[in-house]
């Protein structure tokens, strides 16, 4: 499968610049450079991320005693879910290292819908990204505000539409059913435990990362900048100008209000708010990590609603504002 997405990505390099070389200033080969360059940098400042994600995950499933995060969540699901859609304010990692988190909270036996409760808003309510957007924006346009807001928004949203799924576990890959079974089953004492999942989870994310990255960077240089930056004035097609760049550009949470900040001149507060809002949840590196648990069917449904949910934020801010 990942031949196949390189060959195509090649393909259609040639074919954009054989038909419609116009569309793009540099030649090819600069091209294909700044796409290898900029997937590299994707995979670089994701993957600390990432093992630090694995870390949490570890602790989580095999050092923490059972009953201590249960003891203290709401019996109530909708109070349950309200809860763990918080507990990104304590954990300092981006939506790379939540991934492996979150794999380690269904492990120890959180349901699939507060499991993505967490997962839609721990890189939104994550205090770097607080203190990050805040340099950025300050209070300029209420974007802090809405963003932590629509993210906690979006987040209760999916968790309470995936709660009325009648079979929850049906939303995850057998794969990961069978990682579980193999998690939960090994024998040994608590440091074989974490050096064995270690393994697992690294075997699992690391394939999804580096594929995601390598599409990140291919989209970025098959994806004309100008295109989107000429609608940038106008309330509903720069909204989906910058959900359209959030996805592709695949920036970490951790520094990509320094990036939305560029466009401020240029695009409408609303369409600012919508890039913050869909780039941490559903951008094509984080799509590639979800799918390492989560089935294409599920990743379709998630996605739609955050696009959707973050359309309808951003237009109510350009009306507001």
């Amino acid at each position: 499968m990942a031949l196949l997405l390189g060959v195509g990505v090649v393909g259609a390099l040639f074919l954009i610049d054989a038909f419609a070389p116009q569309l793009f200033e540099a030649s090819l080969p600069t091209r294909a450079q700044d796409g290898l360059t900029l997937a590299i940098s994707v995979l670089i400042e994701s993957l600390p991320f990432v093992v630090l994600g694995v870390i949490l995950s570890i602790v989580v499933q095999v050092w923490v005693p059972p009953g201590v995060f249960e003891r203290w969540m709401p019996r109530r699901a909708w109070a349950r879910r309200a809860v763990l859609s918080l507990l990104g304010m304590f954990i300092p990692v981006c939506e790379c290292g939540n991934v492996p988190f979150a794999r380690g909270l269904l492990m120890r036996g959180f349901s699939v819908p507060d499991t993505l409760t967490f997962l839609v808003a721990a890189p939104i309510v994550n205090p770097i990204v607080i203190i990050t957007t805040h340099q950025a924006f300050g209070f300029d346009d209420g974007i802090l505000v809405v963003r932590l807001l629509g993210g906690y928004a979006i987040a209760n949203l999916i968790g309470w539409l995936y709660s009325r799924h009648p079979s929850p576990d049906a939303l995850l890959t057998q794969r990961f059913r069978d990682t579980c079974d193999l998690v939960v089953h090994e024998p040994g004492g608590r440091g074989r435990r974490s050096l064995a999942q270690f393994v697992i989870e690294l075997r699992a994310v690391m394939p999804a990362l580096v594929i995601g990255s390598a599409l990140a960077g291919a989209v970025q240089v098959l994806v004309p900048r100008e295109a989107l930056l000429a609608i940038g004035s106008n309330p509903a097609l720069s909204i989906v100008a910058m959900i359209a760049l959030a996805m592709v550009v695949s920036i970490c949470s951790n520094v990509d209000s320094f990036f939305a900040l560029s466009f401020v001149s240029t695009f409408t507060p609303g369409s600012i708010v919508a890039f913050l809002l869909v780039g941490p949840i559903v951008d094509v590196k984080m799509l590639a990590l979800l799918r390492t648990t989560f089935t294409t069917r599920t990743l379709v449904g998630i996605s739609t609603v955050v696009i959707l949910s973050a359309f309808a934020i951003g237009s109510v801010v350009n009306l507001v504002v």
